[in-house]
């Protein structure tokens, strides 16, 4: 195979926001002065093919991608700068550590029973649950959601703590955050109501069902508008794919590790498609208008 030219525009007009954009899709390019206009070059045809239809759609590159800042190693922005500029990413991490050091990491029970998604009491060592139908009469809507706040143990929380600052600040900086608030509502929605209807009345909590619903989100999204905020680090969509599926086969009950809520994190993982199939064919047609 050999280069091809992709663009050809005039030397007056600058490239530099959409070459960021390549550089941040890692697809291989160079520029060119040719016969009085900017050549841009990219390896064969295929590959032109997708940068004539980025540029169609993204001329002036992404508005959301983070331009290198002097002095900051390899144009990462600083953690203080990141945390500014992602204020309900920070504020859900906020209320979810709040909630595990009021219930003691999932050990005071008598806190947790207001925050799961059925009330439950308990007597010696049995747990009993009260019907999801005492929960309607009684108005207590707050339980549908309340359970993706709840953790059990420190690894719990700061694993799903560190998967929501990378997954939640990313569309903060695309989509803004009522966007943000809005999927995690919809996403701990699904995976709550997901878990109890495949395990019925049971203690269960975490991000984690959140979580695969912002990765779905990012993923079919990229797919179908790609940009630089959504383009996740390689190995990233596998591992946890690959991680739900070693949790579907019981290993970790087997073991004694204790029960994951395989049923939210499905659950989770099919809204977020769903979110991100919509979103990306919007981005999709306004971008081609």
């Amino acid at each position: 195979m050999s280069a091809v030219v992709a663009l050809r525009v005039p030397l007056d007009q600058d490239l530099s926001a959409f070459l960021d954009l390549l550089r941040e899709l890692r697809i291989a390019h160079r520029v060119a002065e040719s016969l009085g206009e900017q050549a841009l070059w990219v390896p064969d045809e295929q590959v032109a093919e997708r940068v004539r239809e980025l540029y169609g759609r993204h001329p002036q590159g992404d508005p959301n991608l983070q331009r290198v800042a002097p002095g900051v190693p390899n144009g990462r922005p600083r953690l203080s700068q990141q945390a500014r500029r992602s204020p309900l990413t920070l504020a859900v991490l906020a209320l979810t550590l709040l909630v595990a050091v009021l219930t003691w990491g999932g050990t005071d029970y008598e806190l947790m029973r207001w925050l799961s998604f059925v009330d439950f009491h308990i007597e010696g060592q049995y747990i009993y649950f009260s019907p999801f139908a005492a929960m309607v009469d009684s108005g207590q809507w707050w339980r549908l959601l309340t359970p993706m706040l709840l953790h059990f143990g420190v690894l719990h929380l700061a694993m799903n703590s560190l998967w929501y600052w990378e997954l939640g600040r990313r569309i903060e900086a695309r989509q803004g955050a009522l966007m943000l608030l809005g999927l995690t509502l919809c996403f701990g929605l699904a995976a709550n109501v997901a878990q109890y209807l495949y395990a019925g009345p049971a203690l269960f909590g975490g991000l984690s069902g959140v979580l695969y619903g912002l990765l779905g989100h990012c993923w079919l999204f990229q797919w179908l508008a790609p940009n630089a905020a959504y383009r996740l680090p390689r190995g990233v969509l596998v591992s946890m794919l690959v991680w739900l599926l070693v949790c579907m086969t019981g290993i970790f009950e087997l073991l004694q590790f204790g029960a994951i809520a395989n049923a939210a994190h499905v659950g989770g993982l099919l809204a977020g498609c769903l979110t991100g199939l919509l979103g990306g064919l919007l981005a999709r047609r306004f971008a081609q208008r």
